[in-house]
Parts: structure tokens; C-alpha cells; sequence
């Protein structure tokens, strides 16, 4: 079973939607702004991805700056406690798979923690190419 914590109006995370279902997979797919996740749930993806609460804080279309959330003094408590108010502040998308838990950032990601492997090319929305013909991988070259 694969979950995804969806914004379908996020490039990153349709791409990574998109990229679950090239690999044949049908995931639970969870728009987190219609159906916010419990602060219990929010806790234990932080924990899966073995982070902290500010690794899932998305600061850009948000109230971070507003909510002074780069200050320093905030605790992971508080913090979770803010996402739980104000969902978008939530960064995504997150996927949990049986092979772990990841904020799919670039959305390229998922790859690592999907079982099965890509069926065949695919490209980003941007015509960036990730998987070739043949359903492996493409790096970039530097």
C-alpha cells in the first residue's frame, strides 16, 4: 500500500503521483488541504522519515513568515501544532510506501521508495526527462 499526501495543484507532487502510477502502483491518495492529517499522523511521518517538524514546514504561499515560524524558539510540539491549524503550511507531497517514508522533493524522490520499477519513459510536466524507454532511471549528466 503507497499514501500520498497530495496538492493537485503542486507540479511536485502531480509529477510524483504520476511517477507512483508509472511504476503500476494505485496509491491511497490523500489531499491533505480537504482532509488534513491528525497531529498524531503528522508526528509519526516526521518520525518515519527519522526528521523534524521543520523538515515538513513549507515556508513559499504560506503563513510562515506571518506566524514568525523561522524563529528559532518554536518547539516541535508548537510547531506541529501550527501545521494542524493551517494545513498548507504542510510541505508535500509526502509518500509512505513499505520501503520507507519521504517528502518527494524533487519529486524524483519516490523512486528510492517504490517497490516495483517504472513500466516505461516518463517526463515531468516541464519535459524534464526522469525515466527513459526502457523504465530506468536518467541522471542528469554534469
Amino acid at each position: 500500500m503507497i499514501t500520498i499526501f497530495h496538492n493537485p495543484a503542486c507540479g511536485t507532487s502531480r509529477n510524483t503521483l504520476a511517477l507512483i502510477r508509472n511504476s503500476g502502483e494505485e496509491p491511497q491518495v490523500i489531499e491533505y488541504l480537504k482532509t488534513p492529517p491528525s497531529r498524531e499522523t503528522l508526528q509519526r511521518l516526521v518520525a518515519d522519515m527519522n526528521g523534524s517538524v521543520r523538515d515538513i514546514l513549507r515556508e513559499k504561499g504560506t503563513p510562515y513568515a506571518e506566524l514568525g515560524l523561522g524563529e528559532v524558539h518554536w518547539t516541535d510540539d508548537q510547531l506541529l501544532d501550527f501545521i494542524v491549524q493551517h494545513p498548507i503550511l504542510m510541505n508535500r507531497p509526502i509518500v509512505v510506501t513499505p520501503l520507507g517514508t519521504r517528502l518527494c522533493r524533487p519529486s524524483e524522490r519516490v523512486l528510492d521508495i517504490l517497490e516495483h520499477p517504472q513500466q516505461g519513459a516518463f517526463s515531468k510536466e516541464d519535459g524534464e526527462r526522469v525515466v527513459d524507454e526502457k523504465g530506468a532511471r536518467v541522471r542528469e549528466q554534469r
